[in-house]
């Protein structure tokens, strides 16, 4: 164990992990010290997420070590009420206090900066309840109480980059999946966007070339995905929030428009926030069992479905998103499940179970592996998108799987609502008409939470 997590070390593109010689789970306030004295670091840059889900900045410049000792320490006040609309003016004071596990180097100041991803606790010094980075925290430790399962979780970040059309090398309309240069022309903007979100504590899986590309007149529209790998559940939805700001502050940097938004236009690939899931019990993947998906994940998939209709109210929270959300255009439409089906609301990705022989056909000379890849099994949930609010989102996913696994009849509702079949055949209609509908406007997706309510508290 020790040298793998040295070989972890070593690989590790976060500058304050390669210094300090230890993973961010184990940094100290006095680690960040050191750092910061030992690179001349200026300025200390709190962020913490506001009600609008963009991450909000309070900037130090670092006076005195005493200074930095108490800022590290003590945290700060902010105006609550200016940063959630349902926290009155007239007690409006939080602390804002530092992770220091998700401290990063700034990539764009020119001042040499530290930044520090920040909690709310109120006026009595306990976390806000109301706080969604806590609601999310609250949200794990009841399943991992109730269920001994711990979720780890990761994103597929869509966005398209908007910029002035090239004369040369015009890819095809709709025809730019996992296409290179010279018929992709920001290669390079999503390379450093890359680089940028390993550097601050981001896990990516890859980067590529997405299927919208198109343009219009002189206007040229190029869509990009970046997929992280699975990570525990709070780490996660702090990478996509850093990853967010990073691709938006890079755009601004290059003066080019970049935008998360669910849908442009009418038949052109819309942009989502796809989430892969896996429960795991003690290290282990618990999502397979002897090489097929287990009983523990078909229970998780129910409990994702029985509440999709919910889930939209955090996941697709602008009234574009219920444009992406149609027939023919890879987005789900129907509360249904199946494997590899990208027009299902829950797909279960290829997962290399019993697939070792590839690397002997294509590498002859290599010697067998032993073991399998159980680890690499995901779960997906489909319709979320760039408007989501990340942590409520992960945080109702988290209720979801635990409402599955403690549902009486769970097996039987994934039985019910899992299909095998291209579910926008016509010849498959008899099957569709039985599935229920996710939500077509964000009016239907609050009226679907709020009888989630209703039911669950007995308000009338």
């Amino acid at each position: 164990m020790e040298n793998h997590i040295k070989q972890i070390i070593q690989m590790n593109p976060n500058p304050l992990v390669q210094y300090l010689n230890k993973l961010p789970q184990d940094f100290t306030r006095d680690d960040l010290i050191l750092y910061i004295e030992d690179h001349n670091i200026e300025m200390i840059n709190f962020r913490y997420a506001g009600e609008d889900g963009r991450l909000k900045t309070l900037n130090f410049v670092i006076n005195s070590r005493k200074h930095l000792e108490d800022v590290l320490t003590m945290g700060e006040r902010v105006d609550g009420s200016s940063l959630f609309s349902h926290i009155e003016a007239g007690s409006s004071d939080l602390y804002v206090m530092p992770r220091y596990k998700t401290a990063f180097v700034n990539p764009f100041s020119e001042i040499p900066a530290l930044d520090i991803l920040c909690s709310y606790y109120d006026k009595d010094g306990n976390p806000l309840e109301s706080a969604p980075q806590y609601i999310l925290q609250k949200a794990h430790k009841a399943l991992k109480e109730k269920t001994g399962l711990e979720f780890h979780v990761m994103g597929e970040l869509e966005f398209y980059i908007i910029s002035e059309k090239q004369p040369l090398y015009e890819a095809i309309d709709q025809h730019g999946y996992h296409e290179s240069s010279p018929f992709t022309n920001w290669d390079h903007f999503r390379r450093e966007a890359m680089s940028a979100i390993a550097q601050a504590g981001g896990n990516l899986k890859y980067g590529h070339s997405e299927v919208g590309n198109f343009s219009v007149g002189d206007t040229e529209y190029e869509q990009n995905e970046l997929e992280f790998t699975p990570t525990l559940l709070e780490d996660a939805a702090d990478q996509l929030l850093i990853a967010k700001w990073i691709l938006r502050t890079l755009g601004n940097k290059y003066g080019v428009t970049l935008t998360f938004a669910p849908k442009i236009t009418i038949g052109k690939a819309g942009s989502g926030l796809h989430i892969h899931t896996r429960l795991m019990k003690n290290g282990a993947n618990a999502m397979v069992e002897n090489g097929m998906l287990s009983d523990t994940a078909k229970k998780a998939i129910s409990g994702y479905l029985y509440l999709a209709s919910s889930l939209t109210a955090f996941g697709n929270t602008n009234p574009t998103s219920y444009f992406r959300l149609v027939p023919h255009q890879e987005a789900p439409t129907n509360i249904c499940w199946g494997d590899r089906n990208r027009s299902v609301l829950v797909r279960v990705p290829l997962g290399w179970t019993g697939n070792k022989e590839m690397y002997l056909l294509a590498n002859p000379n290599e010697k067998p592996i032993e073991g399998d890849f159980p680890e690499r099994q995901t779960v997906e949930f489909r319709c979320p998108d760039g408007s989501a609010d990340i942590y409520l989102l992960l945080a109702g996913l988290t209720v979801a799987a635990r409402h599955g696994l403690e549902m009486k009849d769970s097996l039987a509702f994934a039985e019910k609502t899992y299909v095998d079949v291209n579910i926008f055949d016509e010849d498959h209609k008899d099957k569709v008409k039985n599935l229920k509908q996710l939500p077509t406007s964000c009016w239907e997706s609050a009226d679907a939470i709020m009888d989630l309510v209703k039911t669950y508290f007995h308000c009338g």
